[in-house]
């Protein structure tokens, strides 16, 4: 999960205010990607509007004075719906969109997309408090921060999790609902579009980086994304879990595998993927109310015991789970080169999504003719330490466009 800018400890609920504004969605074609006429900002509501002297004091509270200067403007929050795709037919789903008050010049957009979460409460649209993102707001750019497919107002949905479609169209089509809101609420954006993610937001901020350059029907430009921390060669995770070796964070697995057999719709029942009592135990640990941590302690750290016998010997012949392993193959950023500023960010002590993971997927970059890519090792960061070093990095670098 991604680890926060600031620890919000206030309550803002006597800030709250709660103006809607709704439009009607229009219909449009089964399946079609960037229509020039679907509508997809289809609802706003104003969540909270949080002044600068606020954000100031915070940040110089929780010890962030440094981030301080930073803070130029005051933020009000919008929780959004948006329609995007999943398999093929039109859904609603939802995100938040933070904005400078009172800022007089054009913005730039910037999507920043979270890190895993598996309870519905923990999505950005259950507004608590801040998160961190929206300092990124207070520095003057309009920021969006997703939901994903499968939280917010699309929880009745299971997670489509590393799955690249539908992870770049949760982005991107909220960056084109963004752009109508914002005609709607006479607010001015520039063309400058950032992306910036970690951890599952490090694999999403790449999906949408390869829509968006792969697809010019779409109508957008990257100006720069940063990455950190994505496990965006599958094929190489698959090559950890085959070697037996124990791995502590298994809900990760559970979550990819299970998101493989209900995304692409396999008619086989999960106790040919995973042994008893763990494939009973499934639906249970991801209800959408455990934490990471409780499905962790719900299963097993060695993928032999957790997987059914003939499945984790399948994994190793090259004839057999062809299905799934085609998908991670096609999840997996293999064929494509990055056209726009990007940075790659790993914690070389990741024991998680192991730094090696962004060394291939870099090299391979680099090998395509990549030529705006670069590789920023954190040295001796986790998985949990070394977002915020990604941070200190990446703000004065996106501020350079």
């Amino acid at each position: 999960m991604i680890k926060k800018i600031l620890t919000y400890t206030i309550l803002l609920s006597s800030l709250l205010s709660h103006t809607g504004c709704d439009k009607e969605a229009l219909a449009s074609p089964e399946g079609a990607v960037a229509e020039p006429d679907k509508e997809y900002y289809l609802s706003s509501e104003l969540l909270t509007s949080v002044p600068k002297s606020m954000l100031q004091s915070v940040a110089s509270s929780q010890g962030y004075a440094t981030y301080s200067t930073h803070i130029k403007y005051g933020v009000s929050v919008y929780k959004v719906i948006y329609s995007t795709s999943y398999q093929g037919q039109d859904i609603k789903a939802s995100g938040l969109i933070c904005i400078p008050q009172g800022i007089t010049t054009p913005a730039p957009i910037l999507s920043a997309q979270h890190g895993t979460i598996f309870t519905d409460s923990e999505a950005p649209t259950h507004f608590t408090g801040l998160s961190g993102f929206e300092l990124f707001a207070a520095a003057g750019y309009v920021t969006l921060i997703p939901d994903y497919i499968g939280f917010g107002e699309s929880k009745d949905v299971f997670h489509p999790y590393y799955d690249q479609k539908h992870s770049a169209l949760a982005v991107v089509d909220m960056i084109k609902a963004a752009k109508a809101f914002a005609e709607e609420q006479d607010i001015q954006v520039n063309d400058k579009l950032f992306l910036a993610g970690y951890s599952e937001g490090g694999y999403v901020t790449l999906a949408a980086q390869k829509e968006i350059e792969t697809n010019p029907a779409h109508g957008l430009k990257v100006t720069a994304s940063a990455a950190g921390a994505g496990g965006y060669d599958l094929t190489a995770m698959l090559a950890n879990v085959m070697s037996g070796q124990p791995y502590t964070y298994p809900s990760y697995l559970a979550y990819v595998l299970q998101s493989y057999i209900y995304t692409n719709n396999w008619n086989r029942p999960l106790t040919e993927f995973f042994q008893e009592p763990y494939a009973s135990k499934m639906p249970l640990l991801f209800n959408g109310q455990n934490s990471g941590g409780a499905i962790n302690r719900g299963l097993t750290t060695e993928p032999k015991k957790l997987f059914a016998p003939a499945f984790f010997e399948g994994l190793k012949d090259v004839g057999k789970e062809r299905a799934l392993k085609q998908a991670l193959q096609a999840n997996s950023f293999l064929d494509w080169v990055p056209q726009s500023p990007t940075r790659l960010y790993h914690g070389t002590a990741d024991n998680i999504v192991p730094f090696e993971n962004s060394k291939i997927t870099y090299d391979r970059f680099k090998a395509g003719g990549a030529t705006k890519t670069e590789l920023i090792p954190i040295k001796d960061g986790t998985h949990g330490s070394a977002f915020v070093p990604m941070l200190q990095d990446m703000v004065p670098w996106i501020q350079s466009f």
